[in-house]
């Protein structure tokens, strides 16, 4: 990748940031969009330039002048009930994307993930071809349907575009789903989903880095690739060890599936009737993304990419220990619930 000039979106966030972090010390220049001046300062402390922009009201055109790549990494996370994270995820993909063919950019990854997948019922072991569901989870689900469809129609002979769909991002400077977690537990308010015993894959920030890096060299255009860990533990033993691995005793309260579901239905029909003014403690797409067993199969990526993992879960955790994350999470995070329910997919 030396030499290579690379437009990233989202450059501020958890992902990013470790983008950044790769793909400079591959020797590539980088330039990446920036919403705030403390998101700017930290692109640049990182070693890349920071351009000011929003996705949603910006024309990104001018500011990638002279990148051949983009990786689409932004995105609205909220989980929560409500249109706006269909709405921004789906028309700042659009944008982006129109965007980069007017700039000639000539290669693309756009960060998806499992959420798109997801409609509440268990993902088991699910490659790229799983239909996308009928009825999405919630809006972020839906808003990561489209997005991911823009991103595949703006494919052309002038525009290679490759799809990547990693699975709980966890790891270093993470400034999203753990510090929230962590949050949860200092305050009392975390609780197991029905034990939590029930399978989920995960994705550790360097091998997806790794991933996308891959997928600039080897991918097809047009294609989607599931990214793991390997093999999958279950939702409590992950946790459990992210949680350890910050010093903190794991609660041992558990909350049955059955009635957040109703707690959930109950909180979308307020939400509606209230014309979004109330909110109940959790989401449909919460308890999509963290209730029930969500793996994938990356036999794919293994194939195409030539992917495979580059740290262990073990090297992981050792990693976590020796760098405790920030309990001040982004203000991109989603909202807190009263129950546990891990972050999205994306950024846990």
């Amino acid at each position: 990748m030396s030499g290579t000039h690379i437009f990233i979106t989202g450059a501020g966030g958890y992902v990013g940031r470790n983008l950044i972090r790769y793909f400079t010390a591959a020797g590539a220049r980088v330039t990446g969009l920036a919403r705030s001046e403390a998101s700017a300062a930290t692109i640049a402390q990182l070693g890349a330039t920071p351009v000011r922009g929003d996705m949603l009201t910006t024309d990104l055109a001018p500011l990638m002048a002279g990148a051949s790549v983009l990786i689409h990494a932004a995105a609205d996370l909220d989980h929560g009930p409500g249109n706006r994270a269909l709405r921004s995820n789906d028309e700042g993909t659009r944008r982006v994307f129109a965007a980069a063919a007017r700039a000639g950019i000539t290669t693309a990854v756009h960060i998806s993930s499992d959420s798109v997948l997801q409609d509440g019922r268990p993902l088991r072991n699910v490659a790229e071809t799983h239909p996308l569901p009928r009825r999405p989870a919630g809006a972020y689900s839906a808003g990561k349907v489209e997005a991911e469809r823009a991103a595949l129609a703006a494919a052309s002979p002038a525009l290679t575009v490759i799809v990547l769909r990693p699975r709980m991002i966890w790891g270093r400077d993470d400034t999203t789903a753990l510090p929230t977690l962590i949050e949860m537990v200092r305050s009392g308010r975390f609780a197991w989903i029905s034990g939590g015993d029930y399978l989920s894959s995960t994705t550790h920030i360097a091998n997806f880095c790794h991933a996308v890096g891959l997928a600039l060299q080897r991918g097809r255009s047009g294609e989607v690739y599931h990214i793991t860990d390997g093999s999958p533990r279950t939702f409590r033993e992950t946790v459990s060890a992210l949680l350890t691995s910050q010093k903190l005793e794991v609660p041992t309260k558990s909350v049955p599936r059955s009635l957040l579901r109703v707690i959930a239905s109950a909180g979308e029909l307020t939400h509606r009737g209230s014309r979004g003014r109330l909110k109940g403690p959790v989401s449909r797409q919460e308890l999509a993304t963290s209730a029930v067993e969500v793996t994938l199969d990356m036999s794919k990526a293994q194939q195409e990419l030539h992917y495979k993992p580059i740290i262990s879960w073990q090297e992981g955790l050792a990693e976590l220990a020796l760098v405790p994350v920030k309990q001040s999470a982004s203000p991109m995070r989603i909202r807190r619930p009263s129950h546990m329910v891990a972050a999205g997919a994306d950024l846990f």
